[in-house]
């Protein structure tokens, strides 16, 4: 079954009022757009140029707002309606239950809903206004008025008003499926006309453009428009038509439309400069010449539109999915949904320290290298200079020399070196901790679902921030205890392998007078050095077995515990507000799931449509 023009019409139609409810009507680059690629007719003109008489007179009603200056501040889609019933009646999309039978009220509410968005000072906006009108007198169309070119702002109107307009308009009339009606008065130059101008401009084929002639029994007599109607003065893919509307005495007199549109008829009927022309003259042929093309275009473009509309809603269905679900407002269901994003992040971050993502591996670098290199600076050479050696030996011995071994000597010497390897200890225990803060931040910003909530993000970073540096003061702690422990207790059988200094058989006096020579210093010197280097490599074999136990075994199995308990006593007001969500992803999501729903929509229209 072939489709009927009312059908296509009809189906356009119905889709445009729901991009106009769903906020879609062109020119938001951050959404796909279904507006944009609905074919439409743009009615183009210069202020003056009779444009909405021509309407008017399509319309057979008189409901346009008139006066001076830019009456027209939204773009009216005007939706017309051909039915078998007597009654006419206009609706408003903005008040979908109300019927007006009264055009002169329907002129008012287009003014008061102007006003609405624009305020009364004389600005225009891109948000249209959607009027449909129902009457026997119509034919099936779909027109887009739109506010006229001027040249100059008024008093009252911002300097920009009049590229404003311009913009506004090419918006309309660049979209490849537009339908430009391009109306020029017949008493200007046809050259001069703004409506032709920006047409030449976006359609320099005229494949897209019909061009309508006004006023032309307001010619100078003796002159006529031929050249322009039949292409000759400026040629068009699409046959001009010449309209003649009421005149102003006529608007004033509240002339009927359809006595007009009869003396349009008898005007062209009986006019010798246009009567051959007659046939294809007059609002009546321009409605059905517009209605016919537009079903046409229609036609061949409905399975492109259909496949934008399935590829925009897959694309949608994605972004939504990415920024997902609006969250519960129930206190069990925000519980639930805070804790399975603790438990995402704390999934990432144990991926980072077990490899499966980048930067545990930093942790093994703090052991493999830093903390043997910082073990290498030690200042163990000066420590263990002949000359601090003799002096801190001569100290220990006090006023008496010592006999054999000099073991407070020795024992001061140690235990000043030892005391050196808390610098290494304590400096390993940061660095490890700074790699687990960073492994935090990175794991905080790839938890995906996070990015939704600033607030909880911020809450678990602080919680583990927190935690981290409990196990830091652990770790410090720990480390430390290690090499105290060396210092507390030095291994005896260390020392009772070392060569004694009393020869034996040898003269007691002559040993004592050794005991302070350079060579006995140096051997003193060299023993604490062996010691020294023992305790060190059982320290970088110990100190990483303190900072994994303390730090990283801690942050990998308890890293959220003291949070968890935190959530588990907060209210539901609390947990909403750490559920508190970006304003922008909020709104983004809105926006998605508003433009979702129009292109669902539009499917179901070209769904229920039968086609050829």
């Amino acid at each position: 079954m072939a489709t009927s023009m009312e059908s296509l019409i009809g189906l356009v139609n119905r889709i445009q009022r729901a991009c106009t409810v769903l906020g879609d009507y062109g020119g938001d680059n951050a959404l796909p757009t279904l507006w944009e690629a609905l074919p439409s007719v743009a009615v183009v003109g210069g202020q003056s140029s009779g444009k909405s008489s021509v309407l008017e007179s399509i319309v057979g009603r008189d409901f346009l707002p008139r006066g001076s200056g830019i009456v027209t501040r939204r773009p009216l889609v005007l939706q017309l309606h051909k039915i078998d019933d007597g009654t006419e009646y206009a609706e408003f999309l903005h008040l979908p239950k109300r019927r007006f039978t009264d055009f002169a009220m329907v002129r008012k509410e287009i003014q008061d809903e102007t006003d609405r968005i624009t305020g009364k000072s004389k600005e225009i906006s891109p948000v249209p206004i959607h009027l449909s009108i129902y009457s026997p007198n119509v034919v099936n169309l779909t027109m887009i008025d739109l506010p006229g070119l001027t040249k100059v702002a008024i008093e009252g109107q911002p300097q920009s008003i009049v590229e404003d307009i311009e913009n506004m308009v090419r918006s309309y009339v660049e979209k490849p499926n537009s339908i430009i009606l391009a109306i020029s008065p017949a008493n200007q130059d046809i050259a001069t006309s703004d409506a032709i101008k920006l047409a030449k401009e976006v359609d320099p084929l005229g494949e897209r453009t019909f061009g309508v002639l006004t006023k032309l029994d307001l010619m100078d007599k003796g002159t006529n428009a031929i050249e322009v109607l039949e292409g000759r003065s400026y040629r068009l893919q699409h046959p001009w038509v010449g309209i003649v509307n009421r005149s102003q005495a006529d608007i004033n007199k509240n002339v009927d439309m359809i006595v007009a549109r009869r003396r349009e008829r008898e005007y062209f009927a009986t006019s010798p400069d246009y009567g051959h022309l007659a046939h294809k003259m007059g609002s009546e042929y321009l409605a059905k010449l517009l209605s016919q093309h537009l079903e046409s275009v229609i036609r061949t473009q409905i399975p492109g539109i259909a496949s934008l509309i399935n590829k925009s809603i897959e694309e949608l269905e994605g972004e939504m999915d990415h920024l997902g679900r609006p969250v519960a407002v129930d206190a069990g269901a925000q519980l639930y949904t805070i804790l399975e994003l603790c438990r995402a992040f704390d999934r990432i971050f144990k991926e980072h320290l077990d490899g499966g993502r980048r930067g545990g591996d930093r942790i093994y670098g703090v052991f493999d290298n830093q903390l043997p290199a910082a073990l290498r600076k030690l200042p163990f050479d000066r420590h263990l200079s002949l000359d601090n050696v003799r002096k801190v030996v001569s100290q220990a011995d006090g006023y008496q020399p010592h006999l054999i071994a000099p073991e407070q000597g020795y024992r001061r010497l140690i235990e000043g070196a030892l005391n050196y390897f808390r610098g290494p200890a304590e400096a390993s225990v940061d660095a490890v901790h700074n790699v687990l803060m960073d492994l935090v931040r990175k794991s905080i910003g790839e938890t995906q679902e996070l990015r939704r909530f600033p607030t909880l993000q911020s809450e678990i970073a602080a919680a583990s921030y927190e935690a981290l540096e409990r196990f830091r003061e652990e770790g410090r702690k720990t480390t430390l205890r290690l090499v105290d422990m060396e210092s507390s207790y030095l291994t005896v059988d260390f020392f009772r392998r070392l060569p004694q200094d009393v020869e034996k058989g040898g003269n007691p006096a002559a040993s004592t007078v050794d005991r302070y020579t350079e060579g006995h210093f140096r051997r003193i010197g060299s023993n604490v050095s062996s010691y020294v280097g023992m305790v060190s490599d059982t320290l970088k074999t110990n100190i990483p077995k303190a900072v994994v136990y303390c730090q990283v075994r801690e942050a990998k199995m308890s890293l959220l515990n003291h949070f968890y308990t935190q959530v588990g006593r907060k209210e539901g007001k609390q947990l909403a507000q750490l559920l508190d969500e970006d304003p922008a992803l909020m709104e983004r999501r809105q926006q998605c799931a508003k433009r979702l729903e129009l292109y669902k929509s539009a499917r179901d229209e070209i769904d229920s449509v039968a086609w050829a």
